[in-house]
């Protein structure tokens, strides 16, 4: 089965920016979204961003809107998250999530792959 690998997590003060990375291997199917979920302790998983590697349509949650910006390598198989003006209410583990049905959605529940995850902390 396919594999997702995010990277790029860290410790950063507020106003500081940070880059994730997510490479996307093994999948069957040539088009597919690759999504950004985060999830804050006591908080449920919600969507920050997605793209879609077919016609590279773009969803941003309104919380970071302006903020960040989600892009692909040339192959397409890698996706980054450039984070600018980090505040402490971005803290949160990131996942990066693919869903092969190519369908574009917020909801944790329509991607059938995941990442392990990668911490990003933000002080104030």
């Amino acid at each position: 089965e396919g594999q997702v690998v995010e990277s790029g997590g860290g410790l950063v003060q507020a106003g500081g920016s940070l880059t994730l990375s997510c490479a996307a291997s093994g999948f069957v199917f040539p088009d597919y979204v690759i999504a950004w979920f985060r999830q804050a302790p006591g908080k449920e998983r919600e969507v920050v961003s997605y793209i879609s590697s077919s016609d590279g349509r773009t969803y941003y949650a309104d919380s970071v809107k302006g903020r960040f910006t989600i892009s692909t390598n040339n192959a397409k198989n890698t996706v980054y998250l450039q984070m600018d003006s980090l505040q402490p209410e971005d803290t949160a583990l990131y996942y990066c999530a693919v869903d092969i049905t190519d369908t574009g959605t917020i909801y944790p529940s329509l991607y059938e792959y995941w990442g392990q995850g990668t911490q990003v902390t933000v002080s104030s």
